[in-house]
């Protein structure tokens, strides 16, 4: 759901206050309207079809690629972008409806996955490589930053970054309102639901070949790495505030050099260690004043499971084999967007947040990352918001072809109180 970043009341080279940069975070992550556009973003990991196990060099990826690398690649107008692993990205445009978004993917992923046939590679849905561990292939100094600080920390950044694949579905945001349709009613939700889906899509229970102990390792590899950019804000009765102080307090990951992009160099981006987004605007000895631009890059460096960027990112769910994007892209907007289907959604996740509290704790991400459907909390809470979405796209005569798809998938996963990744487990154990 790419769209152009206004710079608020000051210009996107001119120096910001505190109070500067929370009304910019407010305006330019929390707009406001009736909730009617779809976006989804997949993606892959890609493997050789004839030696799974084997790396892919940049330049056979490279070779695969430029077929659909340029203007006009996608009917529908998809952005094909790379991740640092090898691990591609397919982004729609945002669409008018969820059915326009599924058929506007559908067509553009059916043109991506030809390109790689040809190449003799393939296009694989899943949460974590279950054997390779690629290296880094991008060499954007954003990506070295990246590294480096999330080294620091350990080994589960490189593992995000190389070896990780995920399903993302954007959604308005919602209008000013106290209603179901409202901002703060749909961020809630978007929190509420998040452990449902997380369980109920989990589908990377392997790494090197065994079983990790967790049926989304990709989810649990987010919760072992920087919290603070990482996990969901604290509840606060207006997200725009929760989310403003979160993104302040965050820790800076890069600094763009901006005299080696002028003179169209690389440069070194690397941020100094602990220092937050909050104490650069205050001033940082040896560093230069961050701009309205360099708050917007930031913005982008956090990865939590919804992220506000003018609109919701949904960012939980691991990569699924085949077409089960769709079963997932139905869910999620159906759940969103259905006021009915609001409704039940917000009453069956009632059980997974602690009395008093309105959205689930770290906990309850970690247990679905685990353990899946297989909790019964989760697994109820998962029947009732697949049933809920299902009565939904009936009551409103949806596309066959997102009803049969949610349809097969609720019959079978959280009907029978499984996921993606038991099938993976099932044919470990086979081998």
């Amino acid at each position: 759901m790419a769209t152009r970043i206004a710079a608020g009341r000051h210009g996107l080279d001119d120096d910001l206050t505190e109070d500067d940069a929370e009304a910019h975070v407010h305006g330019v992550c929390f707009k406001t309207g009736p909730p009617v556009r779809t976006g989804v973003e997949l993606e892959w990991l890609v493997h050789d079809r004839s030696d799974p196990r084997a790396l892919i060099p940049a330049d056979r990826l490279d070779a695969a690629l430029a077929p659909v690398s340029g203007p006009g690649a996608f009917p529908s107008g998809s952005r094909l972008t790379r991740e640092p692993g090898g691990q591609v990205e397919l982004s729609s445009p945002p669409a008018p409806t969820l059915a326009a978004c599924v058929a506007a993917m559908a067509a553009d992923l059916a043109v991506l996955r030809t390109a790689a046939d040809r190449a003799g590679l393939a296009l694989v849905g899943s949460g974590l490589d279950s054997f390779r561990d690629p290296p880094r292939v991008l060499d954007h100094p954003r990506y070295r930053a990246m590294e480096l600080y999330f080294d620091r920390e350990g080994p589960w950044g490189r593992t995000m970054m190389r070896r990780t694949a995920s399903l993302q579905v954007n959604l308005d945001g919602g209008e000013d309102s106290a209603a179901v349709s409202g901002y703060r009613a749909r961020w809630a939700l978007a929190h509420r639901i998040g452990p449902v889906i997380v369980a109920s899509f989990a589908n990377s229970p392997l790494k090197d070949g065994k079983p990790t102990g967790w049926l989304s390792t990709r989810q649990a590899t987010w919760s072992l790495m920087d919290a603070g950019r990482t996990a969901h804000p604290p509840y606060a009765p207006d997200p725009r505030d929760a989310w403003a102080r979160y993104a302040l307090d965050a820790r800076v990951l890069c600094v763009r050099d901006t005299a080696a992009e002028r003179d169209g160099a690389p440069g070194d981006w690397t941020a100094p260690p602990g220092l937050t987004f909050r104490q650069w605007i205050r001033g940082a000895p040896g560093l230069r004043r961050p701009t309205a631009a360099d708050l917007d890059y930031h913005l982008s460096t956090l990865f939590p499971p919804v992220r506000p960027r003018g609109w919701l990112e949904l960012r939980m769910t691991d990569a699924q084999d085949g077409d089960d994007w769709i079963a997932a892209t139905v869910l999620a907007a159906t759940l969103l967007d259905d006021p009915v289907a609001a409704d039940a959604a917000f009453a069956a996740t009632e059980p997974l947040v602690a009395d008093g509290e309105p959205l689930p704790s770290a906990a309850v991400w970690r247990r679905a990352a685990r353990v899946g459907l297989a909790d019964p909390d989760l697994a109820k809470a998962a029947r009732a918001c697949f049933a809920a979405a299902e009565s939904a796209l009936a009551r409103a005569g949806a596309d066959p072809r997102l009803r049969r798809a949610l349809g097969d998938f609720t019959e079978r996963y959280p009907e029978r109180g499984r996921c993606p990744a038991n099938d993976q487990l099932d044919a470990l154990s086979r081998a």
